[in-house]
């Protein structure tokens, strides 16, 4: 008993466990906007690299050298990775977090509060918002069983997404500014109660990549647990670590759908299952198929280069972030429109220079994380998202910034 006692009384509030795979530039600034976000909360951090070739492991214990850095071998995939320091941590609360996520200063904070004060509550999601500020319908989702997968697999949740029947993937009726029960939680930011995680079992690492979060907020459920959604702000790239365009990931992805299927609804009747594993195939067919002209082209030579739009730069900070950021965007060759100013005195940060932007022409609004928050810099995206507008993110001490799409740093 009393060795239980002190065992409790060790324990950290949150373990945050980030699998990272050659992207150490987006993992750095992932745990950079972690600092402010656990400031006084009682909190270990993982990272589980899965054999990457980028020099992550040397380059984030320099930097970061409290966090726990576990260099595997092999690449384990997401699942397995995960659950390795599951194991090797003690918390009251496990955070399961992308390495291409930023996380608001308040996202965390607010998260453990409200699974402190909702002890039914298995685990919490958050609305991710896309690299345009927009909200990414992955925030809340049902569980997708035979006619949900099929309703989406035929178009009909796209085509109405307010109907409870068919708009129930995405759970699109739900509001977005208020908290709500959900069924399925991603992975991209998946808080789950360790009491919770210890019932239902640790992540499936049937699943490599992809469904793993599907299937463990299925168990919570199973287990009588709450799944939640929230209305704080992280932004989310979406898979920076990941080629959609490849036969790798169409087969990993589709692979996925078919063990949670078989897993979960093997049971149902032929005629039910039969259509939603022939709309399986389907797609995976036509999105491989669809590859194929392209792989030809390039095999042969034949690609036609195409003039090239390149984005616009937007960069809003102080004056001696700005003095930096220039000889940057001089230094890569980079053209950029610079504005003076800070959250204090320009609240509304690009809002108030939209006649710089130049309609439909793709543009990276640079902020200087010295002179904005990231909450602030979500809230004003969030507010009024604007096609082909951008994140960008510059960090004055490393005289980097970082996009969706590329990372520009300086070269001596």
């Amino acid at each position: 008993m009393v060795n239980d006692e002190l065992c409790i009384e060790n324990m950290k509030k949150l373990t945050v466990i980030i699998v990272n795979y050659n992207v150490k530039f987006y993992i750095d600034q992932c745990l950079h906007s972690l600092q402010a976000a656990l400031e006084d909360i009682d909190a270990e951090v993982y990272v589980v690299d899965n054999h990457s070739r980028d020099g992550s492991v040397s380059y984030l214990k320099k930097r970061h050298p409290k966090v726990h850095v576990v260099a595997s071998n092999h690449n384990l995939g997401f699942s397995r990775a995960n659950n390795i320091a599951i194991r090797q941590s003690e918390s009251e609360y496990v955070l399961l977090l992308n390495p291409d996520t930023i996380v608001g200063e308040a996202s965390i904070r607010e998260t453990l509060a409200f699974l402190d004060s909702h002890p039914k509550a298995g685990a919490v999601g958050v609305k991710m918002l896309n690299r345009n500020g927009s909200n990414a319908m992955e925030s809340r989702r049902g569980l997708p069983s035979p006619m949900t997968s099929l309703y989406k697999l035929t178009g009909l949740c796209s085509r109405y997404p307010q109907s409870r029947r068919f708009g129930k993937y995405y759970m699109s009726y739900l509001p977005w500014d208020e908290p709500a029960q959900i069924e399925v939680i991603s992975g991209a930011y998946f808080m789950v109660r360790r009491s919770a995680l210890n019932d239902a079992g640790l992540l499936d690492e049937d699943f490599f990549m992809y469904g793993e979060d599907i299937d463990l907020s299925y168990r919570l459920l199973k287990k009588g647990y709450e799944n939640w959604y929230l209305p704080t702000h992280i932004l989310h790239y979406k898979g920076e670590s990941t080629h959609k365009s490849s036969f790798r990931y169409v087969h990993v992805f589709y692979e996925a759908m078919f063990i949670f299927f078989r897993k979960h609804y093997g049971h149902m009747s032929f005629v039910v299952t039969l259509p939603i594993k022939a709309a399986i195939y389907t797609k995976a067919t036509l999105e491989l198929i669809g590859m194929i002209p392209s792989l030809i082209r390039d095999a042969l030579g034949l690609r036609i280069r195409r003039h090239v739009k390149y984005p616009e730069y937007i960069f809003i900070g102080k004056d001696h972030a700005i003095n930096k950021c220039r000889n940057l965007m001089r230094n890569k060759g980079v053209s950029a429109q610079f504005i003076r100013g800070d959250e204090s005195h320009m609240p509304n940060g690009h809002l108030d220079h939209l006649d710089l932007i130049r309609p439909g022409q793709m543009t990276y609004i640079v902020y200087d994380i010295d002179s904005y928050s990231y909450d602030s810099i979500f809230r004003i995206f969030s507010s009024q998202p604007i096609e082909n507008v951008y994140i960008g993110i510059y960090h004055q001490k490393d005289n980097i910034v970082i996009t969706d799409k590329e990372v520009l740093k300086y070269e001596s």
